[in-house]
């Protein structure tokens, strides 16, 4: 059996294997490592656990995602009726800033804008608004905009850093502070270790 064939099959397992997903109508087509997905799936969420799915499988060296959005008639939701999904949902995320980012919805395709101080932050607004019902893509165009250092600075805290290690001290006012700052220091190039010695005062 060609390498090929072992691959789209392995990618089909993969999809059958992964509960969050209906295999029946996705097509696999593989070539040289190049995994093609086709057919139809009925939510964002699904279609992005199937490019998950096919990305586990060893041999799979890049994705061609061609799965389509079919909603079924009663998921489908009016455009302001997701945005203002959208809205409420960023506002309950502990850490988003949601004041900061703008939501648009052109038939059933989310855009987010707006800047956040953090990577984490950007990404979990993707998170949370593509698993809304009736959300058929999400375009993600959130800046990061401060550098770590700056940010971390101007909230009491100091920032040593020793080869890929970082040194987190200082105060934060709570939990989801600390949490942040070691987001933060995480996200930042070649950090391998970092240690949290922050203290909370209210």
């Amino acid at each position: 059996m060609s390498s090929d064939l072992q691959l789209q099959r392995d990618v089909l397992d993969e999809l059958e294997f992964e509960p969050s997903v209906n295999a029946a109508h996705i097509g696999v087509t593989a070539n040289r490592g190049v995994v093609t997905l086709t057919g139809f799936v009925t939510n964002y969420a699904e279609k992005t656990m199937a490019e998950r799915a096919a990305r586990r499988v060893k041999g799979v060296k890049a994705i061609a995602e061609e799965i389509e959005v079919r909603l079924p008639s009663d998921t489908k939701r009016a455009d302001d009726e997701i945005a203002a999904r959208a809205i409420d949902i960023l506002k309950w995320q502990v850490g988003v800033p949601a004041d900061r980012i703008k939501v648009k919805v052109e038939k059933g395709v989310v855009t987010l804008t707006g800047d956040v101080d953090w990577q984490f932050q950007k990404t979990e607004a993707d998170h949370v608004v593509h698993k809304l019902n009736g959300v058929v893509d999400v375009l993600n165009q959130i800046r990061v905009a401060s550098a770590i250092h700056a940010e971390l600075k101007a909230s009491r805290i100091t920032v040593e850093t020793e080869g890929g290690r970082v040194i987190l001290k200082g105060r934060v006012r709570a939990w989801y502070e600390r949490d942040i700052a070691e987001r933060a220091a995480w996200s930042a190039p070649g950090v391998t270790e970092v240690q949290d010695r922050l203290t909370i005062e209210p």
